[in-house]
């Protein structure tokens, strides 16, 4: 290896060799490039995949990352991280971790961790995540639930007021609400 064109000392001057034309790029690397512009982007470490040509009814359960590029009618569960692509249409219960929506989702979406809305999204239904992204140009329309461990397990218990009351337990009503009858 020659520091610094001390290689060209040992050359006649004003005499460079040719450089060789570049070389075409072989076959299959040409079809590398071509599959993946033809085709989307898996998620790192996904363990499954739906393409877009593909149709499912039913109920779907994923333990690993999984992202959908076709049509499911049904319900769905994932243990891990579960992307809808942007030409996924789904009509479906979703129940995952993590859940990334860049496609069509008709149904409710329980994400135990996270839900992000990419701006293709567009999501009919009720959804409930702790952690909730929503992109610039997503569109949203149901009613939506955040919380902790609070969010899947229903309604907080109600405050017990009994001992502002003397030992009784109150209906549902605070003793500042009562009628002066029951106080």
């Amino acid at each position: 290896m020659a520091l610094f064109g001390k290689d060209r000392e040992h050359e006649p001057r004003g005499q460079r060799p040719e450089a060789a034309p570049p070389s075409a790029p072989a076959p299959r690397e040409v079809k590398m490039f071509e599959r993946e512009k033809a085709q989307p982007q898996e998620t790192p470490g996904t363990s499954a995949f739906l393409g877009k040509g593909s149709r499912v009814n039913g109920k779907l359960a994923f333990e690993g990352a999984v992202r959908i590029e076709g049509q499911v009618e049904g319900e769905i569960a994932s243990e891990d991280t579960l992307t809808i692509g942007e030409s996924a249409v789904l009509k479906a219960k979703i129940n995952g971790t993590s859940v990334v929506v860049h496609g069509q989702v008709t149904g409710d979406i329980a994400a135990r961790s996270l839900l992000e809305l990419h701006a293709t999204a567009k999501v009919v239904g009720n959804i409930s995540s702790p952690r909730l992204i929503v992109h610039e140009g997503a569109i949203f329309e149901g009613q939506c639930a955040m919380g902790g461990a609070q969010a899947g397990a229903g309604k907080k218990k109600k405050p017990d007021f009994s001992a502002l009351l003397g030992g009784q337990p109150a209906e549902d009503v605070p003793p500042a609400l009562q009628p002066e009858s029951t106080r």
